[in-house]
């Protein structure tokens, strides 16, 4: 999850001036190319063992645009796109790519499921949005606890827990009949996100059970909870049950995933396969370098 609210806008589809094709005297290929919509693109992929189905968390990557990313993605074997707007649920179709999580509504980072007036607005975009992801194939939606701390208030974890299972339970049958996984976000509250509830896998754990679905469980994002609790490998091995979709980053920085940092990834990728996940782990890290170089890195040394 990025530290600021994440932000983007469907990219256009090509990024060629129309002019500059035909006054390079290629006119067929320029009318084929705009007036003929794009057809699925079939790159030659890079083979992947598939024990972990890779994807690219969009957000990080917004200055590309979305269909090269998506070209970009196939490329490289990954299996779709992670946190795309409703109205770019089915672009990675085009290209054999999944969304692999969408925004469908569920809240903000600082108003969501702990605070009871948030539920009814959560419930009527969940009603209303699940379906369009069931249609376009997106397996997973993403939600988030909220902060303890309101506009001069607070709200103690025991509460907040009480709070996120009432309405976790409003949307669960929506989920289910849709075959739609709700994922509530772990984040980290000590460097990115002050005050946000969700910031332990026991804590998120503890609502998960009582919520007691198999279409509501956590966004396990690697990068947050290496930052507040460590202990990665023992921690997914214990809670695999409850963790629906899992998020990349470097630690420190939330760069590549590389020598400089602390994250043993290829160890942690083999605990996550070992629990029998058969999910979707996406990079969710702000590339220092050549964005798609740093990007086909990261998907080589996870694929394990």
């Amino acid at each position: 999850m990025q530290p600021e609210q994440r932000e983007f806008r469907h990219q256009p589809l090509v990024s060629i001036d129309r002019r500059t094709l035909l006054q390079g005297g290629i006119a067929a290929a320029a009318v084929a190319l705009f007036e003929s919509p794009l057809p699925a693109s079939s790159p030659e992929k890079t083979a992947r063992k598939n024990r972990i189905h890779q994807s690219v968390s969009r957000w990080c990557y917004k200055d590309i645009p979305l269909d090269r990313l998506c070209t970009a993605a196939a490329e490289m074997g990954l299996k779709g796109i992670d946190l795309l707007q409703l109205e770019e649920f089915e672009i990675p179709a085009r290209y054999g790519l999944v969304c692999t999580m969408g925004y469908a509504g569920g809240g903000e980072i600082n108003r969501a499921l702990n605070r009871l007036e948030n539920h009814a607005a959560i419930e009527a975009a969940f009603r209303k949005n699940i379906p369009i992801a069931a249609k376009a194939g997106v397996p997973n939606v993403i939600t988030f606890s909220g902060l303890r701390a309101g506009p001069g208030d607070g709200m103690s974890d025991e509460e907040g827990a009480r709070n996120c299972v009432i309405g976790l339970k409003r949307i669960k049958q929506i989920a289910e009949d849709n075959g739609v996984t709700v994922c509530m976000e772990l984040l980290n509250s000590k460097r990115d996100h002050p005050g946000y509830m969700c910031d332990h896998t026991a804590w998120g754990v503890r609502v998960m059970e009582d919520v007691g679905s198999p279409r509501v469980k956590l966004l396990y994002d690697i990068y947050h909870m290496q930052i507040m609790e460590g202990d990665l490998i023992a921690t997914i091995r214990q809670n695999g049950k409850w963790l629906g979709h899992y998020h990349t980053g470097g630690v420190p920085g939330r760069h590549e995933l590389d020598e400089t940092q602390e994250v043993q990834w290829q160890a942690v990728m083999r605990a996550i396969a070992d629990t029998g996940f058969t999910g979707y782990v996406a990079h969710e890290f702000m590339p220092t370098r050549d964005p798609l170089t740093s990007l086909r890195q990261a998907v080589d040394l996870c694929d394990i």
